[in-house]
């Protein structure tokens, strides 16, 4: 049985190993435009970022290199972003410098931050917490984080691709569906020497139950397609599959009080 401490850790350990490999794409998201998901789709498409950030104060759960803090920084947020791998940090803190760009790092896990309740106008998870925390754990953080008012948004892989996927990494999603959907949850890939972290992955309906019980509002759930010159490094779904279906999903929701602002 998986503990808490026992799948942090394997996900830290992991994406320390994966941290050489993020380098490049962490120079080129920190120098460009935001694109989204593993198939780099523009901000002007999916649409993930309000209007309004200036002054705005911003929380990014499971940072990696900071590139998204960075996009929300150069639009006038206060961003603070956490992420537990040191590994990652190190190259966040390295770019903050190469482009001037400082804002707050903190080296933690989105299932319990050390930041004050309400403090945050935004929570924010590009994959990160999204997909590597505990949904029962990092939702009711994120909802402690923000303000009345304020807005959870993230990015992961589709429900509907984890039914599909396969145990090996560099095996794309077939049309056969590999496990149940009912009590979905924690994911591990046995199949693949190469990762040894585990997923976390739920129905919609138990999504929106848990949004419920930490007072978060649906504003929207966007399916993400790969656009017509779109590519991958990813192997583990296809152009073909991702284009008939959708293999990422945004999340948008809202924590009841406050005013709404765009």
């Amino acid at each position: 049985m998986t503990t808490d401490s026992d799948y942090i850790r394997r996900n830290r350990e992991a994406w320390g190993g994966f941290a050489a490999d993020y380098v490049e794409p962490a120079e080129r998201n920190w120098n460009g435009a935001p694109t989204w998901g593993i198939w780099g789709i523009p901000e002007s498409e999916a649409g993930l970022l309000p209007l309004d950030l200036e002054g705005k104060t911003t929380v990014e759960l499971g940072c990696g290199t900071g590139y998204v803090s960075a996009w929300l920084a150069r639009r006038g947020a206060k961003p603070v972003a956490v992420d537990p791998t040191p590994e990652q940090l190190a190259t966040a803190r390295r770019l903050q410098l190469e482009h001037a760009l400082p804002f707050t790092l903190i080296r933690g896990v989105g299932e319990q931050t050390p930041l004050p309740d309400a403090c945050a106008d935004l929570v924010i998870s590009e994959y990160g917490s999204a997909i590597w925390s505990d949904p029962y754990k990092w939702i009711p953080e994120a909802a402690r984080l923000l303000k009345p008012g304020g807005e959870l948004v993230f990015l992961g892989n589709s429900t509907l691709l984890s039914l599909f996927l396969a145990e090996e990494d560099d095996v794309a999603a077939g049309t056969t569906l590999l496990r149940p959907l009912r009590g979905m949850h924690a994911m591990e890939f046995p199949d693949d020497p190469t990762f040894d972290g585990v997923e976390f992955h739920m129905s919609h309906g138990d999504w929106i139950k848990l949004f419920r019980a930490n007072q978060l509002e649906v504003e929207d759930l966007i399916e993400l397609y790969p656009t017509e010159d779109a590519t991958t490094v990813h192997p583990f779904v296809s152009f073909e599959w991702a284009r008939q279906w959708p293999s990422e999903e945004v999340w948008r929701v809202r924590k009841a009080g406050g005013a709404v602002t765009a």
